[in-house]
């Protein structure tokens, strides 16, 4: 419950705050939801478009300080008006929220607001949650965080490397205290590998239980799905609480129905890896993956020390577990027409948006202006035959990994969520040698599968690093038992150095 006794004793303190703090902070009078937006503001003044620049934010909501009101006022009036009162939120800009611009972070769409919010951001709002601003990303949805409205992203840890992407606004913003908690877009690693990067929390759901309805990429694809990302597994479970359900408007919800349990937050178990079996994926799986390699190493000594404390932590350790034939299925991975359909479900969603279709996006005039990966992912058409092969792998490769957990008897899989460090930023990008570099692309192909990533330290660079559990459909809330679990057990993330707290504020 929002505002424990345990939060309520103590003095409010902004940096690392989460909901249960905030919101006891409310109800010991510490705290309104105006102040703490201000104090959110104050912070992306002084640390977003200067000092270290971390360039993470594309738009801020107007309005945010007048929503703060408006629930001050509720909250004085009945108390809290949902689960989230009152709790900021950083969005990725490839998804609605109305009043703000969706621009996926390219001058194409600099100018597009769009009609209403998506589905399960007006469940946030419903929820009292205050969308304070929009982040940047890969542009138009993919990628590294460097775009052509907004350049490049910093990572606060490590201002000369890049945060990952394509959801690095979010990773950035919410490492660097920028709002309470984030919404990214995963298609390939797009959540976990920023959340790894920028040592978060941060889940790509089972398909079907997070609608995609006013996000670019939903429905009909199968591969994008929202999720949530966080400095806390706690937090991380409340927002799922708030995000899931069924959603007419993305048919694939109706598969989440009958899956969802009561709370997510109630699973919760700080001796959740007591007894549970745990199978370990050595094998390198990444994107451009280099296993010879020294940054390499520095990921896998701590990945070591990872499984480590899973077994100190209780965990029936197998190590390792083999999934037959794995890297010639991932090579198989290829775009369908559900893509293009994809553009076609999101621009109809709004009377106003500037383009009806990938082909019409890639004729505009301005298309010569988006960065050299983007232009290159968007222009190429979907090869048919090639799509067929990377379905019959992607449903071969499910089969496998539940075949292979059956034969353990697995509650998970673990596997190191980036296989490289936070790569150079050059000349103010990434370029394409190192994009997505150390991605595993598992999720691209198990897209029935809940996958989260929480903070397994830090590398000898002092780079953070994270590890993913992933399970059997639908088991996100036992993934995230775990991963509770795994870090009350190890407690790795800090914040970085170089956003440090404000003078004069708490």
């Amino acid at each position: 419950m929002p505002g424990s006794s345990r939060s309520q004793g103590k003095p409010f303190r902004l940096m690392e705050a989460t909901i249960e703090e905030i919101h006891g902070a409310y109800k010991a009078k510490q705290l309104t939801s105006r102040q703490l937006i201000q104090l959110y503001l104050d912070r992306i003044e002084a640390y977003d478009k200067k000092g270290p620049t971390i360039n993470a934010i594309i738009t801020l909501n107007p309005k945010a300080l007048e929503e703060a009101d408006k629930l001050d006022a509720a909250f004085k009036a009945s108390g809290f008006v949902g689960p989230l009162h009152g709790i900021p939120v950083i969005l990725k800009d490839q998804v609605d929220a109305k009043g703000m611009p969706s621009t996926l972070g390219s001058v194409l769409l600099k100018d597009y607001y769009p009609d209403k919010d998506a589905f399960a951001i007006e469940k946030l709002r419903k929820a009292g949650a205050i969308i304070l601003a929009k982040a940047t990303l890969g542009e138009l949805g993919g990628g590294d965080t460097y775009g052509s409205l907004f350049g490049v992203t910093r990572n606060p840890y490590a201002l000369d490397r890049t945060v990952g992407g394509s959801s690095g606004g979010p990773g950035a913003s919410i490492t660097a205290n920028f709002a309470t908690v984030g919404v990214g877009e995963e298609g390939f690693a797009s959540i976990r590998r920023p959340s790894t990067w920028n040592s978060l929390v941060g889940m790509r759901p089972t398909a079907g239980l997070v609608s995609r309805s006013g996000m670019y990429d939903g429905w009909p694809s199968l591969n994008g799905s929202l999720g949530p990302m966080a400095r806390t597994v706690t937090d991380l479970a409340r927002l799922m609480d708030v995000m899931v359900g069924y959603d007419p408007e993305d048919p694939l919800t109706a598969r989440g129905v009958g899956n969802v349990p009561d709370s997510y937050t109630k699973l919760l178990d700080k001796n959740g890896l007591k007894g549970a079996r745990i199978g370990v994926l050595r094998e390198s799986i990444g994107s451009n993956s280099e296993p010879g390699s020294e940054d390499f190493r520095k990921v896998s000594e701590s990945f070591d020390k990872a499984v480590a404390e899973l077994k100190a932590a209780g965990a029936e350790i197998v190590d390792p577990i083999v999934i037959p034939n794995i890297k010639e299925m991932l090579a198989k991975r290829a775009r369908g027409p559900d893509a293009d359909e994809a553009y076609k479900v999101y621009f109809g969603r709004s009377s106003n948006a500037p383009f009806k279709s990938r082909q019409e996006l890639v004729q505009s005039p301005d298309f010569a202006k988006v960065y050299p990966n983007a232009q290159q992912r968007l222009r190429g058409s979907p090869d048919e035959s090639k799509h067929y092969q990377y379905l019959l792998a992607r449903d071969e490769l499910m089969i496998k990994l539940l075949q292979v957990m059956a034969d353990h008897k697995l509650d998970a899989i673990v596997h190191k969520s980036v296989e490289h460090q936070p790569t150079l930023i050059r000349d103010g990008m990434n370029p394409p040698y190192v994009n997505a570099k150390g991605v595993p692309s598992l999720n691209t192909f198990l897209v029935f599968v809940p996958a989260i990533t929480v903070p397994a330290g830090f590398t000898s660079d002092n780079l953070p690093v994270g590890i993913s559990f992933l399970g059997r459909p639908y088991s996100d809330g036992t993934m995230i038992k775990l991963a509770y679990s795994y870090e009350q057990a190890t407690h790795h993330r800090k914040p970085p150095g170089s956003t440090p707290p404000l003078e004069a504020k708490p």
